[in-house]
């Protein structure tokens, strides 16, 4: 799915800490049937671009750098990742399936200051349907709330994108309403649906989902 309507392969600007770093970020984090999210490599950049060019008219319905997005774009999104990350700064990750790079998920930095960041991603048309993006979600939100030390984690989808809405919704996050016209895409303006989830409530729903699989 292309989904959260904020997530850029272009490097935002970093947010301002006055707080302690969070943890060293994983490189790697499992996911169930031998799907991954890894640190994106430079040696990334063919295989990523690739699969955006091939994907470009699927992702440009929900997001706004898909139309124009260069390969010197997304060198660029990646040599800034490897900086996200050495800073713990938050982190963007490829999703692998099985050795083969099928989207990308992270955080748009970390705001130390208020404990808080908000996730993007967007996944390849070919692999949809499999539940790779909601475990991507599930493990980004474990990684923010648990070892990260946050307490709020956001994500916006576009107000028409009842896809990534129905995925956001079915992992727990509550809607808080609509940001109205947010941004532009394709020469109009277009509304967003905020989402969040606080560190407490992530654990409850962890227990209980742990509960049901004893």
């Amino acid at each position: 799915m292309p989904g959260e309507r904020q997530y850029d392969v272009r490097p935002p600007q970093p947010m301002v800490s006055r707080v302690a770093p969070v943890p060293r970020i994983r490189e790697l984090i499992p996911l169930p049937g031998g799907t991954e999210l890894r640190a994106l490599e430079r040696s990334d950049l063919g295989e990523l671009h690739a699969l955006i060019e091939a994907n470009r008219s699927h992702l440009g319905e929900w997001l706004p750098w898909a139309a124009s997005q260069t390969r010197e774009d997304t060198a660029r999104f990646i040599a800034w990742s490897r900086e996200q990350r050495g800073s713990a700064n938050g982190c963007q990750a490829g999703i692998v399936d099985r050795g083969v790079i099928v989207g990308v998920i992270g955080s748009h930095g970390i705001d130390r200051q208020h404990s808080s960041t908000h996730l993007g991603y967007w996944l390849a048309a070919d692999a949809q349907g499999r539940g790779t993006m909601t475990q991507a979600v599930r493990a980004m939100l474990d990684e923010a709330l648990g070892p990260w030390g946050l307490h709020r984690v956001e994500i916006r989808a576009t107000v028409e994108n009842e896809r990534s809405r129905a995925l956001i919704e079915r992992v727990g996050l509550t809607f808080e309403g609509v940001a109205r016209e947010a941004f532009r895409l394709g020469g109009a303006f277009r509304s967003d649906a905020v989402y969040s989830m606080l560190a407490p409530e992530w654990r409850v729903l962890r227990a209980a989902g742990e509960a049901t699989r004893e």
